[in-house]
């Protein structure tokens, strides 16, 4: 059985309805961050519109897919930030809901009946407060994006760790 290395993470949304671009806005930072810093190699920094079948594209044999899209609570606070974990093939239920038709949650499942899941699925979901047309986040969204960035790079770095102690 081949190990997976590969590292991929997915901003979900679009960036022309405001907050819904906070996976966009987490993933241009990150590239931006990497040319001082760069990725473990075989990381793939990717956009999604949020269609179930090109977010398993996206995180199909990896070893760790992070997912950051926006979210819908009732009631709200934006800017909040909710890690949700694939454990043992089930996604942790969320206070939150994607702002999409079809969400994460159906990706998941159908990917585990196909079995395309990755090893490992970390979402970040963050609580918008603007899904109006428009470019640029509201303020209490923009002020998650670096911590944001920060996070994820913390799960990219241990996973690298990881894949380092598995090496002979």
């Amino acid at each position: 059985m081949r190990t997976r290395t590969r590292i991929a993470v997915i901003g979900v949304g679009n960036e022309f309805r405001r907050d819904d671009g906070v996976g966009w806005a987490v993933i241009a930072r990150l590239h931006r961050r990497a040319e001082d810093r760069p990725l473990p190699p075989d990381t793939v920094l990717a956009t999604c519109d949020g269609d179930p079948g090109r977010l398993i594209g996206l995180w199909e044999g990896a070893a760790l897919a992070v997912v950051v899209d926006a979210a819908h609570a009732h009631p709200g606070t934006p800017g909040r930030v909710h890690r949700l974990e694939l454990d043992a093939g089930v996604l942790a239920p969320a206070s939150a809901t994607s702002s999409h038709g079809l969400g994460l949650g159906e990706a998941v499942e159908l990917a585990r009946a196909l079995d395309l899941l990755p090893e490992r699925l970390v979402v970040y979901a963050v609580e918008g407060a603007d899904g109006d047309f428009g470019t640029g986040l509201s303020p209490a969204v923009e002020a998650a994006v670096a911590p944001l960035a920060e996070a994820v790079e913390g799960e990219i770095a241990r996973r690298a760790d990881v894949a380092a102690r598995r090496r002979p």
